[in-house]
């Protein structure tokens, strides 16, 4: 599987193709589909530009995407940084009217356990965002942890060789828990591309999309869009 991830936190100041409002959002995500995307991952936004969890704002991102690729799995972020009250992220996913089909959850985050309960209790699939080797044993301690849709297993923007030990380790403990649940391996920034590699690999999901780097293989051209990245991702996997 290959999931784009078409806006993250960035802003269109960083590079002009970072969707934004909802009509930029279902034109990026129709391009990352038509260049071989399986999934979409987007941060949705308010009136301001701001990311966003309010119910209005989540229905009409997700509204305006699924209109324009049906039928295609559409996910959203629940990054602490979107609200950090955890409480007030709970009630925010509990007024949701339109439903995305699966959210990213941060293990390493506050409430991230009680967030992914009340994710399930509401029909929506859980993917479990882990970043060290100490997420990955919370996860597993996790009573449900078998019933999440799948595993994001992920890299900060630093050289892979400084995490070389650590992502080694968070494979070996999901290795020996026998976890059976679809595992996507992703980086940001430095580690983006590198860890596309690893992804192809082992056999592994993939992500990529303006979210995780604006740059091409190299380090050197920088991305036209979406789709675009999205495209090389796909040649590389295959």
């Amino acid at each position: 599987m290959l999931k784009a991830a078409l806006n993250g936190n960035r802003s269109p100041d960083e590079h002009p193709g970072v969707p934004v409002t909802p009509e930029q959002l279902a034109q990026a995500a129709r391009g990352a589909v038509e260049a071989g995307a399986d999934a979409l991952h987007l941060h949705p936004r308010n009136a301001a530009g701001a990311e966003s969890l309010d119910a209005g704002d989540v229905a009409r991102a997700l509204e305006a995407v699924r209109e324009a690729c049906p039928g295609v799995p559409v996910g959203l972020s629940s990054g602490w940084w979107i609200l950090p009250d955890a409480e007030a992220r709970l009630a925010a996913v509990r007024a949701w009217m339109a439903v995305p089909d699966f959210v990213s959850v941060n293990w390493h985050e506050d409430g991230a356990p009680d967030l992914a309960e009340l994710l399930l209790e509401r029909g929506i699939g859980v993917e479990a965002g882990l970043w060290t080797a100490d997420a990955v044993r919370a996860f597993l301690r996790w009573r449900r942890h078998e019933e999440v849709l799948r595993v994001l297993v992920e890299m900060p923007d630093q050289p892979i060789r400084t995490y070389k030990a650590e992502l080694k380790e968070m494979f070996a403990l999901l290795d020996a828990a026998g976890l059976d649940r679809p595992v996507v391996l992703h980086g940001l920034g430095e580690s983006a591309w590198p860890l596309l590699r690893e992804a192809a690999r082992r056999g592994l999901g993939a992500r990529i999309g303006l979210e995780d780097t604006l740059l091409l293989p190299g380090d050197f051209d920088g991305a036209t869009d979406n789709a675009e990245l999205v495209r090389v991702a796909r040649e590389m996997l295959e």
